[in-house]
């Protein structure tokens, strides 16, 4: 048997990806915080405009913040951007290697569109691009001059792409493309806008000029419209654990809710860095989590397809197994991409079938995610025939 190194090609990537993520959203939150709490300086310096003393692993700290610039360039500054690069870099590299790579079983949903791989692709790229050039052009514009008017329509361009994208492609890729939209539009902020913002000042010192504060102002509100995005997207990232989000009838609007929810948090946790406190914000994302909760299991029961009992029978559910399963999950699989069963997971025998009961029922009743791209054109009713038959307790 041919050693296959994609699984370790994704796992490396996935690491990657998740390290930097860490670090970067590390360092955000850090920052955000640490400008929340800035007093005035109690011995102020030229263009000093807040200090603030803190204790962590046994040392004392004290940060200083110039409002623009200080006087004079310092002989080592530290820049905090690569954390952000490699976390877009490498969610780009998962993007191509599962959904791109992979797209005909990943990415396209030939029962909503039937797309080519390059088609998919294409459309892929074109939301990426298109989502940043827009949300930059809004910050560009005389609306990006009022935070909470452009945040409102970000949020709105978000819902009608989460909307188009889970008509266009499979569930599962469709949530994970809101989360790089939201993703590239954060990491461009930094890569088109902070970082290059931040060049220019320091070329200014360096030539004895005074910078421009617009610079620093700019970068400042991109930094927070990134801090508000940063929740919303660490859903988006392990989406693909929870089929009951993105495998429901309103997948575009569970999608939005949870992300509203994400921005009340963060909205809470900045007001709580400046010495307020919103209960309110903490009851209202409670509130309305549970509300998305119950909306979600209501509209997922109401699309249910019903079978009768005398419907069910072990070999109709053999059949459907056989016919949209084994090809993957046998101890000899056929089809073309799996040498072994997925996960372990093989359905040749009736205990095999009971065994993985509870798993068939997450990934091919309760959500469509199997058989991956839904290949084999697997329907509702034969869904509904295997919960049916594991409901009433797998009788063979």
């Amino acid at each position: 048997m041919e050693f296959d190194f994609t699984p370790w090609l994704n796992l490396a990537i996935r690491w990657l990806h998740f390290i930097t993520g860490i670090a970067w959203i590390g360092s955000s939150f850090y920052f955000v915080w640490l400008d929340n709490h800035l007093e005035k300086p109690k011995e102020p310096k030229k263009g000093m405009s807040g200090e603030l003393w803190s204790v962590h692993g046994g040392g004392f700290y004290h940060k200083q913040k110039y409002a623009v610039a200080p006087e004079q360039m310092p002989e080592n500054l530290h820049w905090f951007k690569w954390e952000a690069y490699f976390t877009w870099m490498s969610g780009f590299a998962l993007l191509a290697v599962i959904y791109y790579l992979g797209a005909d079983l990943f990415l396209i949903d030939k029962s909503k569109m039937a797309l080519s791989q390059a088609e998919a692709i294409g459309i892929s790229l074109a939301f990426l691009v298109g989502g940043w050039v827009f949300y930059d052009g809004l910050c560009r514009s005389p609306i990006g001059q009022n935070n909470k008017l452009t945040g409102i329509i970000w949020f709105a361009s978000l819902v009608a792409a989460a909307y188009a994208l889970t008509q266009i492609f499979s569930d599962r890729a469709a949530f994970i493309h809101i989360g790089a939209i939201v993703g590239t539009a954060m990491a461009a902020n930094v890569f088109m806008v902070i970082i290059p913002n931040q060049k220019k000042v320091v070329a200014a010192l360096t030539a004895g000029e005074t910078p421009d504060p617009k610079l620093g102002q700019i970068g400042k509100q991109r930094s927070l419209h990134n801090n508000y995005m940063t929740l919303p997207v660490l859903f988006l990232m392990i989406s693909n654990h929870y089929p009951m989000t993105f495998s429901n009838p309103y997948n575009w609007v569970i999608v939005a809710a949870i992300g509203l929810v994400g921005v009340l948090v963060r909205h809470f946790f900045n007001l709580r860095h400046k010495g307020k406190t919103s209960p309110a914000l903490v009851v209202a994302a409670v509130a309305l989590f549970l509300a998305i909760a119950f909306f979600a299991a209501e509209a997922e029961k109401a699309g249910r397809v019903e079978v009768a009992d005398d419907q069910v029978t072990f070999e109709k559910v053999q059949a459907v197994i056989g016919k949209h399963c084994v090809m993957c999950h046998s101890a000899t699989p056929t089809h073309e991409f799996f040498e072994e069963a997925p996960a372990g997971a093989m359905f040749d025998t009736a205990d095999q079938l009971v065994q993985y009961a509870p798993t068939i029922m997450e990934q091919a009743v309760k959500s469509d995610i199997m058989p991956l791209g839904n290949e084999t054109g697997m329907t509702d009713e034969e869904r509904a025939l295997l919960g049916k038959w594991i409901e009433d307790g797998m009788k063979r």
